[in-house]
């Protein structure tokens, strides 16, 4: 990543966001009748504004509309691994917190929603223990996504963890996945939204934000869905000897690159006096010295002012100046963003007033991300394929999901990755998995070393493609039905180690393929027993026929001392005579009564 980057944003160009927002600020607190365009304005939203606008009920069934006019669904018919669990009763916070799904077997567990590739979304994970198992003892699990790390959850208490990034396929994954003993992860909620592609779009696609904290000042309750169309949840700051203001401005322009809700910014605090600074701490952070910073101010003024008073001052870091002079304007919003900013345990940002100004310095709202690594490209895509037409030949196989390889730790127990940036699949074991059926193709995988299948019930012909993968070392197919013979690519490849016993049926070592494909017996004796038949019939008859010559009468010697007119005559009865013999063996004519 590139130097930290500073910037004073007043008006970049608009977006449906905006408009939306524009709509919903007409809607002022006062004009009661107005803000009951919010339902229908929902509704605008979820359909143009967010392309995905996905929210799960974990552990729960059925679905609901909540208070925000949030549709949430359960997640029966989205998983079919982990068990439903409740909240005990004085754990209740909300009825989408008071449920949860728990898994207890495999490395990780996941959740998958499709997507369209390179759009930006929001992802938010919410888990709420309760003590649902009366054990009062909350794990430590990872939470992961698109086979990235994303957080380690410390589930004492509640927690919400927001990221946002830039898909790289058609679909994303949502995993939690074990790392210590009898500590079972779970999941409550979970939450995916499409963004505009303008929003948080100063750090780059190829890395994620994940969000430590989002402030509305003087805000009495939390700030979302509807009011702002990209269900952000901007919460109340605790202030301390601070001035809460109203805005007086029924409308606020928000054309700025990352649009904050109009009903955040019609809050802000400010100091008594400009003798006074405001100390910008961020409280809740979990991992800022790790990861630079990515942060976002937000100023609006809250009346008109006149031409004798002025608000002016700088964002300072560690007591030095840090920003330009900022000015807020009535109506209108100014954002001051801060990237890729290394940040210490000593950092500190506050607002100190400029020494012209007559008004105290304000703030209305911020948001502090931290930058992750960047992400990955995942498990490389000819291996998803292999894997996935496994899958689909295999129904006990569909219970694994997410990346099949990342993050390295979490593969799936099945098969074994390369460490490469891109990994490639170089092992499957099914030993014992009880599958049934042909294999299907998976020629793909050209990157495998190691295929086990033994113990199943596999039938069919050896597939030839298994001669074919350049990489194959090892191929166990013992204890199966396979039927027919082995590839002829397999049986002379000797740099593999194959086993095939235990295939009642299978061709192995010059033995006969009762019942295969390849049994030739049938075609030769079919060809070989008609042939020999007829090779018999043709030598009795000739033999028959030899016979038949030998018994008629010579003509030689007196018959030769006959005139020579004579001898004509009978040279005719003779060859009279060999027709008739002729015609017997043809078929018996009238003509032998003429002898």
């Amino acid at each position: 990543m590139s130097k930290s980057t500073v910037r004073y944003v007043i008006n970049p160009p608009t977006s449906f966001g905006h408009f939306i927002t524009f709509l919903l600020s007409i809607a002022h607190p006062m004009d009661n009748h107005l803000w009951l365009l919010a339902p229908l304005l929902a509704l605008c939203i979820m359909s143009v504004s967010s392309k995905v606008f996905v929210s799960i009920d974990c552990g729960a069934s059925g679905s609901f509309i909540d208070e925000n006019s949030i549709e949430w669904k359960g997640d029966n018919d989205l998983i079919s691994s982990g068990v439903a669990h409740a909240v005990q009763p004085n754990y209740s916070v909300s009825r989408v917190m008071n449920t949860l799904r728990v898994f207890t077997t495999r490395k990780k567990n996941c959740y998958s929603i499709k997507v369209e590739e390179g759009e930006k979304v929001l992802v938010r994970a919410g888990f709420n223990y309760g003590n649902y198992d009366n054990k009062s003892a909350p794990p430590n699990f990872d939470l992961l996504f698109d086979g990235n790390f994303w957080i380690t959850v410390n589930a004492s208490e509640l927690k919400i963890f927001e990221i946002v990034y830039v898909v790289k396929k058609k679909d994303i994954s949502v995993c939690v996945a074990q790392t210590n003993p009898r500590e079972f992860p779970f999941i409550s909620t979970l939450e995916v939204r499409s963004l505009d592609s303008q929003l948080y779009s100063k750090f780059g696609t190829n890395h994620a934000l994940l969000l430590q904290s989002r402030f509305g000042y003087a805000l009495n309750q939390t700030i979302r869905f509807p009011l702002d169309p990209y269900d952000r949840m901007w919460v109340p700051a605790r202030t301390t000897n601070l001035v809460h203001l109203t805005s007086d401005a029924s409308i606020i322009n928000v054309k700025v690159p990352d649009n904050p809700p109009q009903a955040v910014l019609k809050n802000a605090v400010a100091t008594q006096n400009t003798s006074q600074f405001i100390n910008l701490g961020f409280n809740v952070v979990d991992d800022p010295f790790r990861y630079p910073a990515y942060i976002n101010w937000y100023f609006s003024e809250v009346r008109e002012l006149n031409s004798s008073e002025l608000r002016s001052f700088r964002i300072f870091k560690d007591n030095l100046p840090f920003s330009l002079p900022i000015v807020p304007r009535f109506g209108e919003v100014v954002e001051y963003f801060i990237s890729n900013l290394s940040l210490t345990t000593e950092t500190n940002f506050s607002l100190n007033p400029l020494d012209d100004s007559t008004l105290p310095p304000l703030i209305n709202a911020a948001e502090l991300f931290s930058i992750r690594d960047a992400l990955s490209n995942g498990t490389n895509n000819n291996d998803v394929e292999g894997l996935a037409s496994l899958q689909n030949a295999f129904i006990v196989l569909q219970q694994w999901s997410g990346d099949p390889c990342l993050p390295a730790p979490y593969s799936w127990e099945w098969i074994k990755c390369s460490g490469d940036y891109i990994p490639r699949v170089t092992s499957i074991n099914l030993n014992g998995f009880n599958l049934t059926g042909p294999l299907p193709d998976f020629s793909k995988m050209d990157a495998l070393e190691t295929i086990d299948l033994h113990n199943n019930s596999l039938s069919g012909p050896i597939p030839k493609f298994l001669g074919t993968l350049p990489n194959l070392k090892q191929l166990n197919l013992s204890d199966n039905q396979f039927t027919g013979s082995i590839p002829r690519w397999l049986s002379r490849n000797s740099k593999l180690n194959s086993t095939y016993t235990g295939n009642p049926v299978l061709c192995v070592n010059g033995k006969s393929c009762p019942g295969s494909g390849n049994n030739k017996t049938p075609i030769i004796l079919g060809v070989t027993i008609p042939t020999v038949f007829i090779l018999a019939i043709a030598v009795v008859l000739v033999v028959r026929h030899r016979r038949r010559k030998a018994s008629v009468p010579s003509h030689s010697g007196g018959t030769s001392s006959l005139s020579g007119g004579m001898q004509g005559t009978n040279k005719g009865v003779v060859e009279l005579n060999r027709n008739s013999e002729e015609r017997f063996y043809r078929s018996p004519t009238p003509l032998l009564s003429e002898g």
